[in-house]
């Protein structure tokens, strides 16, 4: 049947497969002892043997131990191949019947969907109530806090008295806590 299978002879290949499927499979699971993986690579026996099989040579072994070795040899590589994966992967292998999520292991740091959410409107408040400001106060304020300079430098900046822009500075201030806790209590935020 092997030197049929050889002949690409479909018929001879799967009374082969019939004959021959549960002594291979018994080797494979000696070697890879979980039963999903070993008919995994039970499939790629045969797939091998279906390529190889023009090349057999009966003089050089017996038809069974020339199927054997090559069922052996794919089970070795099947387990190196699961020991050379991340300890992650290899864990989630070993608990088949246990679906583990990743993203309840690995949470992400960053904020979520409703922190986002809270972000957007606070910002989007705060967009509003910096429109209602004059012009002098958003300009002050804006180098101020945003670019993070003294009152001296944002004096020097918008060409102003030194005087005026501490108190544009000093009454945005006030104007945007009015407004942010207006909308707080409107329940805006």
């Amino acid at each position: 049947m092997l030197a049929r299978a050889g002949l690409r002879d479909r018929a001879a290949f799967a009374e082969l497969y019939r004959l021959s499927a549960s002594h291979l499979l018994g080797v494979i699971l000696r070697i890879q002892s979980r039963r999903a993986q070993a008919e995994e690579v039970l499939q790629e026996v045969y797939l091998n043997i279906w390529r190889a099989a023009p090349g057999y040579q009966a003089a050089q072994s017996q038809p069974m131990t020339w199927l054997t070795s090559i069922a052996r040899n794919r089970a070795i590589d099947s387990v190196r191949r699961l020991q050379a994966r991340p300890q992650m992967a290899e864990a989630a292998a070993a608990d088949e019947e246990q679906e583990i999520d990743v993203t309840e292991m690995y949470p992400d740091p960053g904020p979520g969907p409703a922190d986002l959410w809270q972000q957007a409107v606070a910002a989007r408040l705060l967009q509003r109530c910096l429109a209602g400001l004059s012009a002098e106060q958003q300009q002050s304020l804006a180098l101020a806090y945003y670019q993070g300079l003294s009152h001296t430098e944002v004096a020097e900046q918008l060409h102003a008295p030194l005087g005026s822009v501490k108190s544009w500075v000093r009454r945005g201030l006030q104007a945007l806590k009015q407004c942010l806790e207006r909308a707080g209590a409107e329940g805006a935020v």
